[in-house]
C-alpha cells in the first residue's frame, strides 16, 4: 500500500530488537498504520485492553520477559485478550512441530528469521483487511437476520421470532421446572383510529404502544407482535402474579399515548396464561389459554386484565 493512501488501521509490534524492529515499524507507517509498540508481552496485553488493535506482531526470542514463556503462551494469551485479531509470530525457530501447534492454536503467519521487514508489513496489511472483511460480512450478516426476526413497524420481534422463542422458552421452563408468563395485548377499537384518522396515525400509535410495553419489561422478557394490534409478551421465570403486575405497568404506560388530533385515549385488553397450570402442558396451550384470557376482556368490556386459572376473575384497568 503506497504511503498517503489514507488507510488507518492499528498494529501492535512487540519486540525489543532495535534495528529490525525500527524498520519494521517504518514499513507498516508505510503501509498506513498506526503503530503500537511493546517490548515486553504484559506491555502488549496493556495495548489490547486500551483500545482494539487490528494486528499485532510478536518476536518470540528477543524480549527477556517473552523467553521466560512459550511462544505458544504468548499466543494464546492474545487469543484470550484480544479475541480473533490476527497474530504474527517471528522466531527463531524453524520446527515444523512448533509450527504446526502454534497454527492449530490460531497463529496467523509464522516467520523464521532472517525476515524481510516489507514483507512482514505487507502481510499485516493482508491479514487487516481480511479480518477487517471477516468482521464486516459477519455485521451484515447479523443485520439480516435482525431484519428477519424484527417486525418493520414496531421495532419489536415479528410473530415468527414469537414462535421460535415460545418454543424455546417453553421447553426450557420445563426442562428447568420454573414458571413462564405469558400476556396478549390487544388494542381496543383500533379499527376505529385508522377509520378515523389514517393508517400514519394508527401506526404511530402501534409504535407508541410497543415503547411502552418495551418500557414496562426486564431485560429477559420478550416483546413480539402477535399480529395486526396485538402484542404478545413472554416472562420467563414468572408466575401470574408476576404477569400482572407488568400488565398494569404496561396499562400505566399506555396512559400517556393519545389518538390523532383529538387526542384519544388508547387502551388495551389483556390476557395472561401462564405454566405449570390448569390445562398448560404444551407452548400451543399456553398460547390458548392466554387468547381465551383475552376474549373473555374483550366480552366484558374492554380494557381490562384477565388471567386464565383455576379461579379465573378479570380486573379492570
Amino acid at each position: 500500500m503506497p504511503p498517503g493512501m489514507g488507510v488507518r488501521w492499528t498494529a501492535l509490534v512487540v519486540s525489543d530488537a532495535t534495528s529490525s524492529g525500527d524498520a519494521l515499524i517504518r514499513e507498516l507507517e508505510d503501509a498506513g498504520a498506526k503503530v503500537l509498540t511493546a517490548r515486553t508481552a504484559s506491555e502488549g496485553f496493556g495495548h489490547l485492553i486500551d483500545g482494539p488493535i487490528d494486528v499485532a506482531i510478536v518476536d518470540l526470542d528477543v524480549s527477556a520477559e517473552l523467553a521466560a514463556e512459550s511462544g505458544l503462551s504468548v499466543l494464546h494469551h492474545f487469543r484470550s485478550e484480544g479475541g480473533q485479531t490476527p497474530v504474527l509470530l517471528v522466531s527463531n525457530t524453524d520446527d515444523p512441530v512448533v509450527r504446526a501447534s502454534a497454527f492449530g492454536q490460531g497463529c496467523d503467519d509464522y516467520f523464521v528469521k532472517p525476515v524481510a521487514a516489507g514483507e512482514v508489513a505487507a502481510r499485516a496489511l493482508r491479514r487487516m483487511e481480511v479480518h477487517q472483511a471477516l468482521r464486516a460480512a459477519q455485521a451484515e450478516s447479523e443485520r439480516l437476520h435482525e431484519l428477519a426476526v424484527t417486525d418493520g413497524l414496531t421495532q419489536v420481534a415479528n410473530h415468527r421470532h414469537f414462535q421460535d422463542r415460545l418454543r424455546e422458552e417453553f421447553r426450557r421452563a420445563q426442562r428447568y421446572d420454573d414458571p413462564l408468563a405469558l400476556i396478549l395485548v390487544d388494542l381496543d377499537h383500533f379499527k376505529n383510529v385508522n377509520d378515523s384518522f389514517g393508517h400514519q396515525v394508527g401506526d404511530a400509535v402501534l409504535f407508541s404502544v410497543a415503547a411502552c410495553v418495551k418500557a414496562a419489561v426486564r431485560e429477559t422478557d420478550f416483546v413480539a407482535r402477535y399480529g395486526g394490534e396485538e402484542f404478545a409478551v413472554l416472562l420467563p421465570k414468572t408466575h401470574l402474579a408476576g404477569a400482572l403486575t407488568v400488565a398494569e405497568r404496561i396499562t400505566a404506560e399506555m396512559l400517556g399515548i393519545k389518538a390523532g388530533p383529538l387526542g384519544l385515549k388508547v387502551t388495551a385488553s389483556f390476557g395472561i396464561s401462564g405454566f405449570p397450570g390448569r390445562s398448560v402442558n404444551t407452548s400451543e396451550q399456553l398460547v390458548r389459554t392466554a387468547d381465551e384470557a383475552l376474549y373473555r376482556a374483550k366480552r366484558e368490556g374492554r380494557n381490562k386484565i384477565s388471567l386464565f386459572q383455576a379461579t379465573a376473575h378479570a380486573s379492570a384497568s
